[in-house]
């Protein structure tokens, strides 16, 4: 469950974080080995001293290279370097260790990930990471995954699993409802904007005692994904919540979905009561990117009706995803960086997807017969491989995530939750409050 624990973490605490890195880090040294072979085949570098090299690679939750072979693979081919693994139990003891070890300019692993929406913050220090820009990796990632990794043509990090979303349902409440079953006709009854999506809710909820969908907070964050400026114009600097327009329609359309027409369940994901609902059917629907799937298997374990729609309100969208960076500071910089171009390379990225389930973010591996031939039999036999293939290539907006996007992004989450969850105020109450906590940001 490794994005499931790491969002919990950046739901509850996503605020604005300046960081202050002493930028005397260390610049670490070239290895003396070769130019690395980014093709999916590790390159077997001479290491004329013969001294064994030790790669520590930071990961948090399951980021599937041990469980798919991946560290045994590069080890026999490369017989000159061992690899550990340093495993953080969360992704919010990443974020401090991180942050305090480039501080200090040592003590970080050679090879440290990085979850996607801390990116805009780590790069204000750019310098403290080696640029891993190759040209021979040119088209490995679409372009909404590499902008964000990207500072004034230096490439911070090569991008992992990404998060592109689909529509998870449970066909046995649709039956009961009246409502069609089959993926292909739940796909096309749900084609079109978020207005559809909720409409077909409103019919749903008029015939079932379930509710439409687990969260509102989980819609807005999907539908903030998909504009390209939602809280700061593309220089980075912040608009005001006040006259955002755009957010509070956002917010409004939510809101008033969740709480007048009934639509929610009024769950905030990654509680217990969230996850113990996935048990006792509270919900027909929920957005789900590639990610979720396996949380959903473990959460609702056996209980039948689960299936998958190839269709997202609005076209497409991506919610999560990480990337492998490399600290300046390390000793063995250029075999770091070998390992982390291997690591993700399609073949395998391929092998992690069909072994624990994190959709590649490669262009190259979503079209391989590993990822476009997996079906899911807890979802009905669902081909989730060429599902998630068909949700990535829809993803067109490239969403702006500067600085302050993460604290004036909760100020709005938070009144969504006091509107759903807590149910303490209005929708117009909580608004308001929200401007008030935005202008108390200072920004």
């Amino acid at each position: 469950m490794k994005h499931a624990l790491r969002l919990r973490t950046a739901a509850a605490g996503a605020t604005a974080l300046t960081l202050a890195f002493a930028l005397a880090a260390c610049s670490g040294g070239s290895d003396g080995s070769e130019t690395p072979n980014n093709d999916g085949q590790s390159n077997n570098s001479d290491n004329s001293s013969g001294e064994e090299i030790t790669l520590r690679v930071g990961t948090f939750n399951e980021f599937g290279y041990k469980a798919a072979g991946l560290y045994d693979q590069y080890m026999e081919e490369n017989p000159h370097i061992k690899i550990e693994e340093v495993l953080a139990a969360e992704a919010g003891e990443v974020m401090a260790t991180v942050k305090s070890g480039l501080a200090a300019g040592s003590g970080l692993p050679d090879v440290q990930a990085i979850e996607g929406d801390w990116m805009p913050e780590f790069a204000q220090s750019a310098s403290l990471f080696a640029d891993l820009s190759d040209s021979s990796l040119d088209g490995r990632w679409p372009a909404y995954i590499v902008e964000p990794a990207t500072v004034d043509g230096t490439l911070l990090g090569y991008a992992t699993d990404t998060g592109p979303e689909a529509i998870c349902y449970r066909q046995d409440l649709f039956e009961e409802a009246g409502l069609p079953t089959d993926r292909a006709e739940v796909a096309a009854l749900l084609e079109g904007d978020w207005d559809r999506y909720f409409e077909v809710g409103k019919d749903f909820v008029a015939k079932s005692d379930k509710a439409w969908f687990d969260s509102a907070g989980a819609n807005y964050q999907a539908m903030v994904k998909q504009v390209e400026n939602a809280y700061e114009n593309s220089d980075g600097t912040p608009m005001d919540l006040e006259t955002n327009n755009t957010i509070k329609g956002l917010y409004e359309q939510i809101a008033k979905a969740s709480v007048e027409d009934g639509l929610s369940a009024h769950f905030g994901q990654w509680g217990d009561d969230w996850f113990s609902a996935f048990q006792n059917g509270a919900f027909a629907t929920m957005l789900c990117p590639a990610w979720m799937t396996p949380i959903i298997e473990n959460s609702a374990a056996g209980v039948d009706g689960w299936n998958i729609a190839d269709v997202f309100p609005g076209g497409g969208g991506n919610w999560g995803g990480s990337y492998l960076t490399v600290p300046a500071q390390g000793a063995n910089i250029e075999e770091a960086k070998k390992l982390a171009a291997w690591l993700t390379a399609p073949e395998q990225t391929a092998k992690v997807f069909t072994e624990v389930g994190n959709f590649p973010s490669q262009i190259e591996a979503q079209q391989t017969p590993e990822v476009q031939d997996k079906v899911n039999p807890f979802f009905n036999d669902a081909p989730v491989g060429e599902i998630f293939a068909n949700r990535a290539a829809a993803i067109t907006v490239v969403p702006y995530v500067g600085p302050n996007f993460a604290a004036i992004h909760q100020t709005v989450q938070d009144a969504l939750n006091r509107v759903d969850i807590e149910q303490s105020q209005s929708v117009d109450e909580a608004w308001q409050q929200a401007v008030a906590d935005f202008k108390s940001l200072g920004l």
